[in-house]
């Protein structure tokens, strides 16, 4: 007698729930050899292996599916598990938001200025230390809008050996002075280890630069220092590769990371790099260390500075990065980008009627 159709859909059902066991005791495996992996340093997708198992599945194959089908579906549970390793790799994460309310908050050495408590830190400053008489008429400007972290860039890499490089530590003298004169806090780019013990009589914070960014072993140096760390997004890193990189600086001792978003390399040539104000609100959910948004270097113009900087405060960013020069026409570097001092206040102006 033949069966009735409820006997077969009952041994359906019973595959079903069977193939549901195998596929949670697979996952429950490939956790495992993630966590080995993790440990030992090594990629979670690994396509010869993967390869492999395709080959044996379709060697295996009886029907009645198809070899196509058959990978089909086996991709499909090879992408899910590689997801899963994945997911449960970034939970382990520090610099990863654990709970909607986590937040890295860093306070300076005053115990009043902090950044990632809600307010909007504005930092500013020349793009390059060029004179005391240039970064003193700069700094009385920004201390009237109460601007307390003073850039005082002495190290520029440049894309050209024969551009501007850099006062190095006579310019940090003078960025120290200034920012002592008016109450304020430097921070500067540093670009080697090497650089640590000279730099730490300066600056209060560290600023590792775009291009330093993957650089694994200053991110570890960066981790031994007392003083917080500004990290710029590379020009063509992932958001997974910035927290990743910001990951280094934190899990080597150092957890007052603050994050700059500051556009990246695209097609487009209108400005300098596009601002990625969306990866900005990402990081927000995704990381609890506060981000600035750098509205000169992913510009590369200053005409369009004042509705960019609204847009960094609307998108929820804990502060803006702004150059300003006394005369940036004679500006040593980065000329098209610096603001003349009076389109700076007007930028303030703007800037202070966005509500967030």
């Amino acid at each position: 007698m033949a069966e009735s159709i409820q006997d077969l859909r009952a041994q359906v059902d019973d595959i079903n729930l069977q193939i549901l066991e195998l596929l949670n005791k697979r996952a429950s495996l490939a956790s495992d050899i993630g966590k080995i992996q993790q440990q030992a340093g090594s990629a979670f997708y690994d396509p010869q292996r993967e390869s492999q198992m395709l080959t044996a599945l379709e060697q295996n194959n009886k029907g009645p599916f198809s070899n196509e089908t058959i990978k089909a579906l086996f991709k499909e549970i090879f992408r899910a598990s590689l997801a899963l390793e994945e997911k449960e790799s970034k939970a382990k994460i520090l610099v990863q938001r654990k709970t909607a309310d986590e937040r890295t908050i860093i306070t300076l050495p005053d115990g009043v200025t902090k950044i990632g408590d809600g307010s909007f830190q504005i930092i500013s400053g020349p793009c390059a230390v060029e004179s005391y008489e240039q970064m003193d008429e700069t700094a009385a400007a920004l201390a009237t809008r109460g601007v307390k972290i003073l850039r005082g860039m002495v190290f520029k890499p440049r894309t050209s050996p024969y551009d501007y490089q850099g006062m190095g530590e006579p310019g940090l003298k003078i960025a120290r002075q200034v920012a002592n004169k008016y109450n304020m806090f430097i921070t500067s780019e540093i670009m080697d280890a090497s650089q640590i013990s000279m730099m730490s009589d300066y600056v209060d914070i560290f600023w590792v630069g775009a291009r330093n960014m993957q650089n694994s072993f200053l991110l570890k140096a960066m981790g031994q220092v007392r003083q917080p760390i500004i990290l710029k997004r590379g020009l063509a890193a992932t958001l997974e590769e910035f927290l990743y990189a910001a990951e280094y600086i934190v899990s080597s001792g150092n957890p007052n990371v603050i994050l700059i978003e500051r556009g990246i390399r695209t097609f487009e040539k209108a400005t300098r790099n596009t601002l990625d104000i969306g990866g900005v609100a990402v990081m927000k959910l995704e990381s609890h260390l506060p981000i600035i948004v750098d509205i000169s270097h992913s510009a590369g113009r200053r005409d369009i500075a004042l509705p960019l900087a609204r847009v960094a405060k609307a998108s929820g960013a804990d502060g803006l990065m702004v150059e300003v020069h006394p005369n940036p026409p004679v500006a040593m570097s980065d000329a098209k980008q610096q603001l003349y001092i009076p389109q700076f206040q007007s930028l303030m102006d703007a800037v202070e009627k966005v509500s967030i």
